[in-house]
């Protein structure tokens, strides 16, 4: 429950940021346009992230006879967890990786790529589809693309705020009235505190929920040591071959990062970082 009040208040502020940039831009007329639009954004998430997140990774549906091992091992961890059975997907990449997606259980997919079908044990695979049910049960992937979605809007309202300061293209409701200066510092302020603020909440978020979903998929697939094996080979595969056409805006629903990064970048993370994910599944296995 703590987990779930903090996503929430950290989904607040993040709100609050936007709304507050809309002020920045517009005024109390631009503060009522952001919160319109935020409301906007929250509603087609809620409904249509899952669909436009499996096209543009060019996932497919497969059946139970065209993918017989995938769909028992995700009927039987479904079993265990308590879930209705996802739709399962497989996309068509030789990065080795895995997300879920969906506003509900009830609503939910699997997606696994081509890589990861031919890298990991049975074992692995089942610690790793265990961690995206676990996602499912948690609700997390909804948080997250909430998350993703305010956060974008963000920066990008910010960026407009910053090409009219160039321009002296924002007005403030003070303007006439002697605060006109005051008012633009404070613009200022917040065009670039805001989006830095809402990067870091939104990676407060993912890796928050990356541990969570770690220790229900440890639990779900049996033993925690199946996905701590998998993390390592995920970790070298995707080093190995990343994943050229991943978006940013979407990297934190994978299991693993599937983006190139140099070691400043890995700091700035929406994922834990691996050795810190492997040692917490090491120490739930009593290792």
């Amino acid at each position: 429950m703590g987990s779930q009040l903090r996503t929430l208040f950290f989904l607040s502020i993040l709100t609050a940021l936007f709304i507050l940039i809309g002020g920045a831009v517009g005024g109390r007329t631009g503060m009522m346009f952001a919160f319109l639009f935020a409301c906007v954004m929250n509603i087609a998430a809620y409904w249509f992230s899952d669909k436009i997140v499996l096209a543009m990774y060019r996932a497919r549906e497969v059946t139970e006879r065209e993918a017989p091992q995938l769909h028992r091992i995700v009927w039987e961890l479904a079993q265990r967890a308590g879930l209705p059975m996802p739709r399962l997907y497989i996309v068509p990449s030789k990065t080795p990786n895995a997300f879920a997606t969906g506003r509900d259980p009830n609503h939910a997919a699997v997606a696994v790529t081509e890589g990861i079908l031919d890298l990991l044990t049975e074992e692995e695979l089942k610690g790793v589809l265990g961690h995206e049910l676990a996602h499912i049960k948690h609700r997390d992937i909804l948080i997250q693309t909430v998350a993703a979605t305010i956060a974008g809007a963000i920066v990008m309202l910010a960026r407009m705020g910053q090409w009219a300061l160039i321009f002296g293209g924002l007005r403030g409701d003070n303007d006439e009235e002697g605060g006109g200066t005051l008012q633009t510092i404070g613009a200022i302020l917040i065009l670039i505190i805001a989006p830095i603020a809402a990067f870091l909440i939104q990676m407060a978020i993912s890796r928050a929920r990356e541990y969570y979903a770690d220790e229900g998929g440890a639990k779900f697939s049996g033993n925690p040591l199946y996905l701590a094996n998998a993390l390592r080979k995920l970790a070298y595969g995707v080093k190995r071959d990343p994943m050229e056409e991943a978006n940013p805006a979407t990297a934190h629903m994978f299991i693993v990062n599937p983006l190139r990064g140099s070691n400043i970048a890995s700091l700035f993370s929406t994922h834990p970082p691996i050795e810190e994910r492997i040692s917490r599944l090491e120490a739930m296995a009593g290792i």
